[in-house]
């Protein structure tokens, strides 16, 4: 049976390139009108997709029903490729999706040549967990991370010596990926703690146009 995943697994396939990439090609185009598949989220990893689809549960919202496909794709250098496939120039589907400060410019190329409207990708200031950390408060963030059970790996980092003129947000922001697997399950725990009020902007105007 076609489902999302199955789709979510051709298209990288295709993005990928190497042998087998126009079969996978021609199943991702079966599957997205199979599903039906209207909307792409090009996301850089799985900590944002984490977020992202954390988000949508509080908020109500089956973004796999709506046929929205999230798709984290190992790195915002490959945007261009996914954009290309995905978007007006290949499979036209509405393309959106979230990418640091860092790679505005990867995203920016990438819209542009596959002819994608540029107001629908949305920039965070540094990173999506800053995002969510000045969002939230460092205060929070910090009894979030004792909640979790953190609080002693917290204190040794904090402790390093690399961290004595660094901000408490910018620590933060470092301890979440000092360990592999640590973004990732914190981008879902800031998120459920954010309240209506405190959905940071990218994310916001993210879902406003899903």
């Amino acid at each position: 049976m076609a489902d999302m995943t199955s789709f979510r697994e051709a298209v990288t396939a295709w993005a990928g390139g190497g042998p087998g990439d126009e079969r996978a090609r021609d199943l991702a185009a079966e599957l997205a009108e199979e599903l039906p598949v209207r909307t792409a989220v090009l996301l850089e990893g799985p900590s944002d997709v984490n977020a992202v689809n954390t988000l949508a549960e509080k908020l109500g919202r089956d973004l796999v029903g709506e046929g929205i496909c999230v798709l984290p794709m190992g790195g915002a250098m490959g945007v261009g490729q996914y954009a290309r496939f995905l978007g007006p120039s290949g499979l036209r589907l509405h393309l959106t999706g979230l990418c640091d400060e860092r790679e505005r410019d990867f995203y920016e190329r990438g819209w542009a040549r596959a002819g994608a409207d540029p107001r629908d990708y949305f920039v965070c200031a540094a990173d999506l967990e800053d995002e969510l950390i000045r969002a939230l408060g460092v205060d929070l963030v910090k009894e979030l991370i004792r909640e979790q059970g953190d609080q002693r790996p917290l204190e040794t980092f904090l402790q390093q010596p690399a961290q004595r003129d660094r901000t408490a947000q910018q620590q933060l922001r470092r301890f979440f990926g000092t360990k592999k697997g640590r973004k990732i399950h914190y981008g879902r725990v800031l998120v459920q703690a954010l309240t209506p009020d405190r959905v940071p902007a990218p994310l916001a105007g993210l879902f406003d146009i899903l």
